[in-house]
């Protein structure tokens, strides 16, 4: 059984989570994209489709891919910090579970060698993968350091509307270029 296989039978969390665990991964080795993000949303946990909501909807706007092409596992490697829904917190959902990152991660990142982009959204991402990381949007504001093999986001999440808006820069700057480099990734496949 491959490392991808085994985290989607995964049982870490039992008991510990609102759910039955219900890993959501997506992804092949020839994969050229990484969407590093958070956690499960409550209806992607539903349906076991990563970023089928408000969130996956926007963000697919911001890449500037089609479904189609988002959801092909040979183009994009989804593959968040925790892989189940970790339940509703006071301002959002509750922080991804560390055991899944401690279990998971170098195991499977050792398996996508062909990642020629990692998008890394939101802060357990970016802590994750920036070593200096100091807040969402510091990582964000630095968005060219990381190019052209790594770039932060803020989460896609409709909850973030005021950040976005407070930063106008961010769609004028940032997502021309991450457009771009995404399509350049596409077209090398």
């Amino acid at each position: 059984m491959n490392i991808i296989e085994r985290v989607r039978q995964c049982t870490l969390c039992r008991g510990q989570l609102p759910f039955e665990p219900r890993p959501v991964i997506q992804g092949l080795p020839a994969a050229k994209i990484l969407i590093a993000g958070q956690a499960p949303s409550l209806s992607v946990q539903k349906t076991g489709k990563p970023f089928n909501d408000a969130s996956g909807k926007r963000l697919r706007e911001w890449l500037g891919v089609t479904e189609a092409q988002f959801y092909d596992p040979t183009l994009f490697a989804i593959i968040p910090m925790a892989f189940c829904y970790p339940g509703k917190g006071k301002s959002g959902d509750l922080p991804p579970p560390k055991i899944c990152a401690q279990t998971w991660r170098a195991p499977l990142l050792e398996v996508f060698n062909n990642i020629e982009l990692t998008i890394l959204i939101g802060q357990y991402a970016q802590s994750y993968h920036i070593a200096d990381f100091v807040s969402v949007s510091q990582a964000v504001t630095e968005w060219r350091t990381g190019l052209p093999g790594q770039i932060a986001l803020p989460h896609p999440s409709p909850r973030n509307q005021l950040w976005v808006r407070k930063r106008p820069w961010f769609e004028a700057e940032v997502l021309p270029v991450l457009r771009t480099r995404v399509r350049e990734v596409l077209l090398s496949f």
